[in-house]
This record gives C-alpha cells, structure tokens and sequence, in this order.
C-alpha cells in the first residue's frame, strides 16, 4: 500500500469512528417493526401472488404492490425512457423450437419419444442440416493419447457421439467424490470441439430418450428463457445438438455392422478410437422462435439533501421474485409463497424506504441520495440486478455501495433456538471501510450477532456469488449481503408467512437502515481497497 492511500484510509476510519448515535436514525427508525413487516409480507407472500415467478401474474402484482408503496412513501421514479418511471424493463424471452424434424434414411423420427432438442441447443436463427453420411466418433474425444478424430475433417459434417465418457480416464481413488469422466469427457468440452472445427451438426446419444415422462417432456417444450445479451454471453452458438435415443443411434450404427452394446465394449477392451463413416442420410431442421417476457425491476428514489453529495448513490435492494407454482400433480399446497426467499427481504427495502421517506419529509433526509430497488429473476440467475448493472439507470461510477436482503425471516438448522443473528457475506471483500462501518452501526444501535460463517469467497455454498449483490461487486462496488440461512423450506411450499420471525425481521432490517443511515450521511465514501479477488489494491 502507498503512503497517499494510506493517508486516505486513515482519514475516512477517522471519520467512521467518530460517529455516534444519530437522535434523527433512531427516531425514524420505529417505522421498521414487526407489524409493518407483517402488513407488507401477509399481502407479498399470500397464496393470491402464487410465488411470484418472474414473467408470470403473480410477479407482476408484486410489482405493482411495490411501486404503490414507493409512490405513496413519495419516492421518484427514475427511470426515463420507460412507460413507467417506477419500472425498469427488464430484457427477458423466452426462446422455443418449432417445426421440428429429424430425418434418418428415409424414416421421420418423432419429437420427445426418439429425440428431443433443446432450445438453449440450437443456433440464435434455427438450423436446417443435411447430410448424406454421419461421422461416428464415440466418445468425441480428441485428447492427445486418444483422439476419436485422428485424420477426420469435420467441417461441414455431421457426427454422432456418446454424450458423455472417458474410457481412458482413471477410476477415482476409494474414498473420494472425485467423478470417473474427466474433464474432456463431458458434453460441453465434446460440443466445443465440434464448433471450433465447423462442424454442421452433432448427434448426442443418451440413452435418457427412451424414456421421458411427462415432466421432463414439459420441461423440454417449454422453451428457455433468458436475459437478451449482446455481450460475450449472448448465444454464438452455431452447431444444431440433437439428442437421440438408442433406436436412432442403432439404426445409424446399423450401417456399420455394429450397435451401441457392441461398440462400447470394443472401446473399452481395445482403449482405440472406433471412428467410422455411417453411410446413412440424415436431415434435421428447427425453427426458433423469441417470444419477449414482461419483467421489471421496481424502482423508487430519495435524492439526497446535500448539493455535494446527492450525485452520489446508496443503493438498497432484495429479489421480489420466488420460483412459482408447485407443478408436482400430488402436491397438496401448489404455492411456493417464498415467505423468507425473498418476501422478507422485499419487506425490508420497503420499510427502509418508509422510513427514510419519512426523514426527509421532517427535514432530516440523508445527505446522499438512496435508489430503492427490488428485483426480478433472481432465482432465475440474478438476472435483473444484472441486467441493472449493464442498464444502470445511475452511474456505477456514484453508486458508493450496495446493501442487498435475501432471506432476513427465519433462522438458520444450523443455529437451533437462537434466531439473534445474521450472516453478513461481502462486507470486507473489497473495503475495509464498509466492513468497518456496518459492524460499528451494529455495535452502536442494534446488536445482532453478526456472522460471517458464509463471508468467503471459496465457501462451497458460493453464497458471495449467489444473490444480487454480486452484479455490484463484480463492478467493484462495495457490498454487504444479510442472510438467515437456509432451511428445511427453502424453495419448498412450506416457506409460509407463518413460519416467520417478524421481530427478528424487523431487527435484521433495522440493522440494514442504521447501516444505510451511516453510510449515506458519512463525510466521505467507502474506499475500495482491495481487488475482486481480495489482494490488496496498490493505487
């Protein structure tokens, strides 16, 4: 560390450590209590919202819940451009295959009973393939001790290949979890290969074909929706993946004298490749077709009272999304409610948003100004609070920090009887500053045991990669996560109102406000001290 950031670093502990309660935090602060929190949870998590899945009515009533709240608090909506300065759309669609064909010889195969295609499979513009002969190269290996395409072009062709398997890779050792497949086994590094060298198609083998249920056929039909990119992650995938089953992968076989059973086991007792031309035609062809998804994040803003400071942002958010309806036909409760996950940390953001609302209609608003944000899809993949980090309707160069509730309601099974606690993830990730000014506003207003059980980056939970706050962090925005635990009703229908802890809600989310309060009136901004990966910075 250099001597100027070092100056800096002691200058803004100096002015951490100098705060003490604030008479203003404390008074407003009786806003965020538990009956508040029942008003706003008993109507969020209610069987009438059916789990709130994003892109379905009971998201969108969630939604509208939410921006009624923050209009009658009188926070802004900030968002321009949008038919509602509340919303910000969010860029979803559901992709589906239609027209689907495969063609083996001269017989038509049929849809989810010999093969199936996977939307998230297919080229961004459909496929239409036809060849007169398929390669087959088994396991689709291409290592160097054992490469299935020694003296093959596949450019332009189509090949036929197992979907997964290694039969040179070693057994795992007695006592370990380690997988038999290495990495150049699975599907993914096979279909890799396949696009870097142009093939046109691929046919996977999996045996899973012959026999979908319904479930699985539903879930194949039902399309695959995902956030619009343009970036490295937009979809360039150019090679159509049809999986077959073993009817189709024995009649292509068939051409060689040979079937599945028999070239498995020639594999494994020669340990060569068995790559052979199948001298069969085939012709398979989808058409993909977007449909666009309504998702919004909701958005409300306080600006701030001080001229120097307003420009910079606090941003506070929780998911008002969960996973739906039960689709298991026997189930008697068919609402996921998402009580805890994330009802109760939606319920957090609106009571922090009542309350500052109220400070700054006595005179007594924050100095810097505050973003309210509740997202979607983040059970989908943190897909709106990305989709606000590449969108953001603030510059993320202003946004001084991000405070981020996922599941404050409950306890954890791990912390039987005691529900006097909180887990906080992030906060010394990337600045000391911040670590040190939430635990001091613990310390000075709240008390809660705050443990940091979770606050690494290489738990095997990844709970530091897993909500919201992430798609800040990764920008190199500081952040504090604050999370119960998971327990026996995560993502279960079971995650009932009922089951909450309101005055242990309520404390979380207070614990959250004075936090809030401090960082939004503090003379300066958390520095950022440290890289994404935890080193130090030097400048």
């Amino acid at each position: 560390m250099n001597k100027k950031f070092a100056i800096t670093s002691l200058a803004l502990a100096l002015c951490f450590g100098a705060m003490a309660q604030d008479k203003n935090a404390i008074k407003f602060s009786t806003t965020v209590n538990k009956d508040r929190a029942y008003q706003h949870l008993s109507v969020l998590a209610s069987d009438e919202y059916e789990g709130r899945e994003t892109g379905k009515k009971g998201a969108w009533m969630a939604a509208d819940y939410i921006k009624k709240q923050f209009q009658s608090f009188g926070l802004v909506g900030p968002v321009k451009g949008s038919k509602d300065p509340y919303l910000q759309p969010v860029g979803i669609s559901s992709k589906k295959l239609a027209d689907l064909s495969l063609v083996v010889g001269s017989q038509t195969k049929e849809n989810l009973k010999d093969y199936y295609v996977l939307a998230q499979s297919s080229p961004a513009k459909g496929f239409n393939v036809k060849a007169s002969s398929v390669i087959f190269a088994g396991y689709g290996l291409s290592k160097e001790d054992f490469n299935e395409y020694a003296g093959i072009d596949v450019a332009g062709k189509v090949v036929l290949i197992f979907a997964t398997g290694d039969p040179t890779a070693k057994a795992p050792e007695a006592g370990t979890n380690r997988r038999t497949q290495s990495s150049a086994g699975s599907q993914q590094a096979k279909i890799k290969y396949l696009i870097d060298n142009k093939a046109a198609g691929v046919l996977v083998i999996n045996e899973r074909v012959d026999n979908l249920n319904d479930a699985t056929k539903g879930f194949l039909t039902a399309g695959s929706a995902d956030l619009k990119r343009t970036d490295a992650k937009a979809n360039t995938n150019t090679l159509p993946v049809v999986t077959v089953g073993t009817a189709v992968a024995n009649q292509l076989l068939a051409a060689a004298n040979t079937n599945l059973a028999e070239v498995r086991k020639k594999i494994a007792e020669t340990l060569k490749p068995a790559t052979t031309v199948l001298n069969v035609p085939v012709s398979f062809s989808g058409k993909l077709v977007e449909e666009d998804i309504k998702a919004d994040n909701v958005l409300g803003f306080l600006e701030g009272s001080d001229p120097k400071l307003k420009d910079e942002v606090l941003v506070v958010t929780g998911h008002y999304d969960h996973i739906g309806l039960n689709e298991d036909a026997n189930a008697t409760d068919k609402v996921n409610n998402g009580a805890d996950d994330d009802g109760s940390g939606t319920t957090g953001v609106l009571m922090l948003a009542e309350a500052f609302s109220k400070a700054k209609k006595a005179g007594n608003g924050p100095k810097r100004s505050i973003l309210f944000m509740t997202v979607c899809g983040e059970e989908k993949g943190l897909w709106g609070s990305e989709w606000y980090s590449e969108h953001p309707v603030f510059p993320l160069a202003n946004t001084i920090t991000n405070l981020n509730i996922d599941m404050i309601g409950r306890g954890d099974d791990s912390r039987p009887g005691d529900n006097n606690f909180v887990y906080i993830i992030g906060s010394n990730m990337l600045s000391d500053d911040l670590d040190k000014l939430g635990k001091k506003a613990n310390a000075d207003y709240v008390n809660i045991v705050l443990d940091e059980k979770y606050n690494n980056r290489t738990d095997p939970n990844r709970f530091y990669y897993r909500s919201d706050h992430y798609n800040f962090a990764k920008h190199g925005i500081p952040v504090i996560f604050y999370f119960n635990g998971v327990h026996k009703d995560y993502h279960q229908p079971g995650d009932e109102v009922s089951k909450i802890d309101f005055p242990m809600l309520a404390k979380r989310a207070q614990l959250v406000y004075f936090t809030a309060w401090e960082l939004a009136n503090a003379p300066k901004r958390p520095v950022v001290n440290k890289n994404e990966d935890g080193t130090l910075k030097t400048k």
